[in-house]
C-alpha cells in the first residue's frame, strides 16, 4: 500500500490553480475601468493556468478515489502554502510591492483572512491591486468554510470533528456534498451582497463597499483606506461591526436557517455561548473607555462594539487605535485575540466550541474532586462529546499556546521587541491582522524583518489550517506505513 498517491494529490492541486488562474481574471474588469494595466493580471493567470495544466497531466491516470488521509493532509497543506505564493504575483509584476518576501507575506495574510499588512500607504495602490487583495480574502474565506465543514471532518482532526455530533453536513466528500456547497455559496455571497447595500446606502462609494464586504464577510480586514474605517460615518461602522458578527457565526446554523431547521439552531450551545461572550466583551470595554478616557456613552459603546467584534471575530478592521485605550482595555483586546469565533465560520483562534468544552470539562474536574465515582459525561447540544474529543480539545489548546509561545521567541531573538513579537505571533495564529505596539490596529508590519515576516506567514497558514494538519506531515508516524 503507497503511503501517499502524487497523482491524485496532482489532479486534486491542478483544479485548485485553475480556480486561482480565472481568480486573477476577475481583476480585469477593475483594471479596464480605472485604465491600469491588464498585464500584471493576465501573466499571472497564464502562468497559474500553465501550472495547472501541467499537474493534471502528472495527474491524469490516477483515481480520484483513491484519495487517503495522507493525501489530503498533504493537500491543504501544499495548496495553502502554493496557493499563496502564487497569489504574489499581480503585487510583484505591477510593483506594487517588489518584495518577493512582502508579496508573499500579503498574499498569505489575504487568502488566510489574517488581514496583517506591510504597505504603509494603502491608498496609493492601483485599485485593481487592491481589488484582488481584498478578493483575496473573499476566496480564502470559502475556502476556509469548504474545508472546515466537508474536508476536515472526515479526517477527524479535532475540533471539525465536532460537527458530525450535531450537523447532518455529509462527512465525506462524494457527489452528493455538491448540493451542500452549492447552498454554503449561496449564504457566503449572499452575506457579501447584503453588505455592500447596505454600505452603499450609507454612502460608501460602490467600490469601496465591495472591498470592504469582501473582508467582513470573509473576517479578514483589508481596507481600501490608511485609517482603515476610522473615516466613515457611525452608521458604516455599525453595519460593518454587524456584518463582522454574522461572519464568525458557524456557517451550519445558517445552514439550518436556510432548510428551515429552526430547532436545530435553538439548540445551538456554541451559538448562544458566543453570543454571551461577545455581549458580555462590549459591556466590559464600553465601561473601561467611558470611566477611563474622555469619551461619551455612545462613542464609547460604538468604539468598544466594533472593536471587540473586529477582535473575536478575527477580522482586524480599525476605528479606533486600541493601543491607545486604559492598559486594563489593551490587555482585554490581547485576550480576545484567542478566542475566535464559532467553528464552522471564517474566523480563526481558538473558536467557541473548545471554550466550551472546556469549561465544562472544569467544571465536571471539581465536581469529580468532591465526588470521585460520578460519571458526569460532558455534552455539547444535548449530545455526548466522546472522551477522546475532549482530550483532543484539551491538547488542541496547549498546542496552541506553545506554538504562540514558539513563534513570539523567534521573532524576539531576529530582533523584534517582546511586546510587538507576542501580538504579531497571536494575530498570525489566529488570523486577525492587527498586533501591539507599532504593529497595532492603525499600523502595519513594514519595519518587521524578513525572518519575523517569515515566521508570521508560517503562523498564519499553520492557525488557518487549525495546527494539527499541518504540523501532522512532519512526525515521524505521517511517513510509516
Amino acid at each position: 500500500m503507497r503511503l501517499i498517491n502524487p497523482g491524485s494529490i496532482s489532479r486534486i492541486l491542478s483544479t485548485i490553480f485553475l480556480i486561482e488562474a480565472g481568480s486573477f481574471l476577475l481583476c480585469l474588469p477593475v483594471a479596464l475601468i480605472y485604465r491600469e494595466p491588464l498585464f500584471p493580471f493576465l501573466l499571472s493567470s497564464a502562468v497559474i493556468g500553465a501550472f495547472s495544466g501541467l499537474l493534471r497531466i502528472i495527474g491524469r491516470k490516477s483515481d480520484p478515489g483513491q484519495i487517503s488521509n495522507r493525501d489530503t493532509f498533504l493537500i491543504v497543506s501544499i495548496a495553502w502554502v502554493l496557493f499563496s505564493l502564487a497569489g504574489s504575483m499581480p503585487y510583484i509584476i505591477s510593483g506594487a510591492i517588489p518584495s518577493t518576501i512582502n508579496a508573499f507575506f500579503e498574499s498569505t495574510s489575504g487568502f488566510s483572512t489574517t488581514g496583517a499588512s506591510i504597505l504603509t500607504d494603502v491608498e496609493s495602490l492601483p485599485y485593481s491591486i487592491l481589488f484582488w487583495r481584498s478578493l483575496t480574502h473573499w476566496i480564502g474565506g470559502i475556502g476556509i468554510i469548504v474545508l472546515v465543514i466537508l474536508i476536515l471532518p472526515s479526517l477527524r482532526v479535532t475540533g471539525h470533528q465536532l460537527f458530525s455530533l450535531e450537523s447532518s453536513m455529509k462527512e465525506r466528500i462524494h457527489p452528493k456534498t455538491k448540493g451542500i456547497v452549492y447552498r454554503i455559496l449561496i449564504i457566503y455571497a449572499g452575506l457579501t451582497v447584503a453588505q455592500i447595500f447596505f454600505l452603499v446606502v450609507g454612502d460608501m462609494n460602490l467600490f469601496d463597499s465591495i472591498c470592504t464586504s469582501f473582508g467582513t464577510v470573509a473576517t479578514g480586514g483589508f481596507s481600501t483606506k490608511n485609517l482603515s474605517l476610522a473615516g466613515y460615518s457611525a452608521y458604516i461602522q455599525y453595519v460593518t461591526a454587524i456584518f463582522m458578527i454574522l461572519g464568525a457565526t458557524s456557517y451550519v446554523v445558517y445552514y439550518y436557517v436556510l432548510v428551515g431547521n429552526f430547532r436545530k439552531v435553538r439548540r445551538n450551545e456554541e451559538l448562544w455561548f458566543y453570543i454571551f461572550f461577545l455581549t458580555a466583551s462590549v459591556v466590559i470595554v464600553t465601561l473601561t473607555l467611558y470611566f477611563k478616557t474622555d469619551r461619551d456613552f455612545a462613542l464609547s459603546f460604538r468604539h468598544a462594539f466594533f472593536q471587540v467584534a473586529s477582535q473575536i471575530s478575527c477580522s482586524g478592521f480599525a476605528t479606533t487605535d486600541y493601543t491607545a485605550f486604559p492598559q486594563f482595555g489593551v490587555v482585554i483586546m490581547f485576550l480576545l485575540m484567542f478566542s475566535g469565533g464559532c467553528t464552522g465560520s471564517t474566523t480563526g483562534g481558538i473558536k467557541m466550541a473548545r471554550h466550551l468544552i472546556s469549561i465544562k470539562n472544569l467544571r465536571n474536574t471539581f465536581i469529580k474532586i468532591q465526588h470521585p465515582n460520578a460519571v458526569i459525561p460532558i455534552k455539547l447540544n444535548d449530545r455526548i462529546v466522546p472522551d477522546g474529543v475532549v482530550n483532543q480539545v484539551a491538547v488542541f489548546i496547549s498546542l496552541y499556546i506553545l506554538v504562540f509561545i514558539a513563534g513570539s521567541l523567534i521573532m524576539q531573538v531576529s530582533g523584534i521587541s517582546a511586546v510587538e513579537s507576542a501580538g504579531a505571533s497571536a494575530t498570525s495564529l489566529a488570523g486577525i491582522g492587527p498586533g501591539l505596539g507599532a504593529s497595532g490596529n492603525m499600523g502595519n508590519f513594514a519595519h518587521f524583518n524578513d525572518t519575523s515576516k517569515l515566521t508570521m506567514v508560517l503562523l498564519m497558514i499553520m492557525g488557518r489550517l487549525e495546527l494539527f494538519p499541518f504540523i501532522t506531515i512532519f512526525t515521524r508516524s505521517f511517513s510509516r506505513n
